[in-house]
């Protein structure tokens, strides 16, 4: 499945939460089998001191799943965050969470701060960890799936962001 067909993103820009060298090892273990998962290439990080810069380039870029090597709340030098450089592009992205971080209020504060930012989010991944659908539908956040990087299963999660994508572009 590719995101390149009308109403579906060019490009996704794949955030995470947590100190740089995590948010990094975590897009480097899975970004790779993630961007395969929905038909994109998987590009080099984001310049991350020069978000206006970075984003105008990724505009003119074929399609791909692109890493923010750091959380999107930290500040930046001078004024704002990535948070705000998303929003105001009206970038789309994706949240790429560990397992453990589940167990904690980290998912639902991305959320809200994406949303503060009118971020288009167009949903959260599962990196590891046995996924619980009943459990993420408990919580309300708008989950695509989880990735089982022991047997690559990722159909269900393309699907699930094509059709996510869809609601988005709806509204």
């Amino acid at each position: 499945m590719t995101l390149s067909r009308p109403g579906l993103p060019q490009s996704l820009v794949l955030v995470a939460a947590g100190p740089a060298a995590a948010v990094v090892a975590l897009q480097h273990q899975l970004g790779p089998q993630l961007a395969t998962a929905l038909g994109l290439v998987w590009c080099a990080p984001l310049d991350h001191q020069e978000p206006q810069r970075a984003l105008a380039a990724l505009a003119e870029q074929e399609p791909c799943l692109v890493p923010l090597p750091l959380d999107p709340g930290l500040p930046l030098n001078g004024a704002g965050h990535w948070a705000e450089a998303l929003g105001a592009w009206r970038q789309p992205v994706l949240l790429l969470l560990a397992g453990a971080q589940l167990e904690t209020g980290l998912p639902a504060a991305m959320v809200a701060l994406l949303h503060q930012w009118q971020v288009p989010l167009v949903g959260l991944v599962q990196g590891d960890g046995v996924w619980d659908q009943e459990a993420r539908r408990g919580d309300g956040l708008p989950w695509l799936g989880g990735l089982d990087p022991a047997t690559g299963e990722t159909a269900a999660l393309a699907a699930a962001l094509a059709l996510r994508w869809r609601q988005i572009a709806a509204h």
